[in-house]
């Protein structure tokens, strides 16, 4: 099984001590910050003052760069939605004459990229976005219905349910199955305190998937 994402890509950094940071420099380092504070298993809510009182700087200079924390969520989720889709257009040119393994190495970059970034877990599962603004929940669901029609359709593009009666109808039924299964496998990461790896017995779990 191909591997994605060895190295977490947004991870917590000190904030170098600049008076004055370059262009964009401080807007990074929040979405950094929150993010490495995202991290902690207990999954305490993060407030502002703690944001920045962890990059030593007061709120007002938070809300120079964001108008408010939602924003810097909906940074996170462009992020994550940026990430992950391009990491996909790469899996569709390199296995395009396969439609099982495009599925399969589409569900294992999503596991990995969690497991290798688990703040951005939290944001993906929505365990990060209670009490904030509910269009960040919606993003997120947004998020995971594109990736059942991305599924979707790699299964019905390369004959992966030709066989079936009604290959339109395996091929949804399919593709919601394998999208649940990432949603409770980020679920199941992310409430044990990201202990329980999301890429647990993964490829037996895709063989009985894609089976038939």
């Amino acid at each position: 099984m191909t591997r994605y994402m060895t190295e977490p890509l947004m991870t917590a950094v000190t904030p170098e001590r600049r008076s004055r940071p370059k262009p964009g420099e401080r807007r990074e380092q929040i979405l950094q910050a929150l993010a490495g504070m995202l991290e902690q298993p207990d999954g305490d809510r993060i407030t502002t003052a703690a944001l920045a009182a962890r990059l030593q700087v007061s709120e007002a200079a938070l809300y120079r760069h964001f108008a408010s924390k939602a924003q810097m969520y909906e940074a996170l989720i462009d992020f994550i939605e940026q990430t992950v889709f391009a990491l996909i257009n790469q899996i569709e040119v390199r296995t395009a004459e396969s439609g099982r393994r495009r599925v399969a190495q589409t569900v294992a970059m999503l596991l990995q990229f969690a497991e290798k970034n688990p703040g951005m877990a939290r944001v993906m599962v929505g365990d990060a976005l209670v009490l904030e603004h509910e269009r960040l929940q919606h993003r997120m669901t947004l998020f995971f219905d594109k990736i059942e029609a991305t599924l979707k359709q790699s299964l019905r593009e390369q004959g992966v349910t030709a066989n079936a009666v009604t290959p339109t109808l395996e091929a949804q039924v399919c593709a919601a199955v394998m999208a649940a299964f990432v949603r409770g496998r980020l679920q199941r990461y992310v409430r044990s305190g990201f202990k329980r790896s999301p890429c647990e017995q993964l490829d037996a779990c895709l063989a009985l998937m894609l089976a038939g």
